[in-house]
């Protein structure tokens, strides 16, 4: 392939694809905001789904740093990450207080960091 002749070959095809993408992401957000500012309440069966949202998103976010591929199994029960992550969710699901679940977090990561495996 030379130039940007082909339709994602070069770089004139990857900003083609960048502009695409923009624009239907954009398109689908605007669709929603259009849509729930036209109607009073959001439908129930909208609503049960939706709650499953934010958990879905957080746990996308933050398992992929949690569980890593180590040489062993022993090396990936003893990450400091995977330890204070599971002590940050035991305090997420006993208090559901948002700070306190980082705050438990990051003491427990800084602790197993620095000091135990120091």
């Amino acid at each position: 392939m030379t130039g940007g002749s082909a339709l994602f070959g070069g770089s004139l095809g990857i900003w083609l694809a960048i502009l695409l993408i923009g624009l239907a992401t954009y398109g689908f957000r605007l669709s929603f905001i259009h849509l729930f500012g036209r109607i009073d309440e959001v439908p129930s069966r909208i609503k049960r789904p939706l709650r499953y949202v934010p958990p879905a998103v957080l746990a996308a976010l933050v398992l992929p740093d949690l569980v890593t591929i180590r040489p062993s199994v022993a090396a990936t029960l003893v990450d400091e990450r995977l330890i204070a992550g599971v002590v940050a969710g035991a305090v997420a699901w006993r208090t559901e207080n948002v700070t306190a679940t980082i705050g438990v977090g990051m003491v427990t990561l800084w602790l197993f960091r620095f000091v135990v495996f120091a």
